[in-house]
């Protein structure tokens, strides 16, 4: 189980690292000059220079790469003489639009994207599970046809349709209040109710597809040898199912929990926008319209981390429930 755990985190930072790479090349490859907004309405050319000095854009891209790593691990300076800043590690710059350092709108946001995404995670992950499950157990009937018809229905609904029809449903037409983030420190009730509806939205989308993976899962799992030794060893039907034939069906279902997870917690875009929540997928949608380009970089790097460190966790849970992984 070590060497695993060994080979998954060095390809983690392998994999990172080349996140690193191409996502500073691309950002920092446009042929518009990033300096240009944080210059100012009136740009001359000489405080054009003095801003590419500050953030280091005058020096080769390399060069720049490379104080960027720095700043990971080290922290670097922004500036010189009296007007230096100290930006510690880890240090992905400031905003070029704000000034204000990437990581602090980060910390800023990311309490918001956080609560959507788990919150949603339990409440698709129960749903689908549940009526995967059901639907497995129930093949062939009235039950599972409708729960079939209705997972296939929701895959093919957009977010933005889920998401203003329950607006439309309980806010305008049902007179609730229309969500807006609370900290759960300044009112855990506040928090949980207006995060109900981001929830949902994200549920109803998630949902449909752990119920069908899950209902097919069940069923290959329920057709193997060690169901029918199990049931000849005299054991309940109950203990079959949910012992043996649930435990079978888990590992894909983590697998995919895990990519989702981690996916949304880089920011839940859609989502964020139509509920005015203030995430990170919020604050990367205005980065790109203001051209930030430290702020884009950042977003996508923090995201990126996110969706690796969850593969890897899904990868552990995976190992744990499925010893033969280890060994492959």
């Amino acid at each position: 189980m070590t060497r695993y755990l060994v080979r998954r985190v060095l390809a983690l930072i392998a994999l990172l690292f080349a996140v690193l790479v191409v996502t500073f090349v691309i950002f920092f490859s446009l042929q518009s000059n990033p300096a240009l907004k944080s210059c100012g309405r009136v740009c001359s050319p000489e405080r054009l220079k003095a801003v590419e000095h500050k953030f280091g854009l005058d020096k080769s891209q390399p060069e720049q790469f490379v104080i960027y790593l720095k700043g990971f691990v080290e922290g670097r300076d922004f500036g010189e003489g009296d007007a230096v800043r100290r930006c510690p590690a880890p240090c992905l710059g400031y905003s070029f639009k704000s000034d204000v350092p990437v990581l602090t709108l980060i910390e800023s946001d990311f309490p918001v994207t956080l609560s959507i995404a788990v919150g949603a995670a339990v409440l698709w992950l129960l749903m689908g599970v549940v009526t995967g499950v059901i639907s497995a157990l129930r093949a062939g009937t009235r039950v599972d046809r409708s729960i079939v018809g209705i997972s296939t229905a929701t895959l093919s609904l957009p977010t933005q349709l889920v998401g203003y029809l329950l607006l439309l449903l309980f806010c305008v037409k049902g007179g609730v209040a229309f969500p807006h983030y609370v900290r759960i420190a300044d009112s855990p009730w506040g928090w949980f109710t207006n995060l109900l509806l981001p929830w949902i939205t994200l549920a109803i989308i998630y949902s449909a597809v752990y119920t069908r993976l899950t209902r097919s899962q069940m069923m290959e799992s329920m057709q193997e040898d060690f169901i029918r030794t199990a049931r000849g060893k005299g054991l309940s039907e109950r203990k079959v199912t949910y012992k043996h034939g649930a435990r079978a069906a888990l590992p894909p279902l983590i697998v995919i929990f895990g990519l989702d997870l981690g996916g949304l917690l880089g920011g839940a875009f859609v989502t964020e926008r139509i509920f005015g929540m203030p995430g990170l997928g919020n604050l990367a949608v205005k980065s790109i319209v203001d051209l930030d380009l430290p702020v884009i970089l950042g977003v996508t790097i923090f995201g990126a981390f996110f969706i690796l460190v969850a593969n890897l966790v899904a990868d552990i849970a995976y190992a744990l429930t499925d010893p033969k992984v280890v060994l492959q």
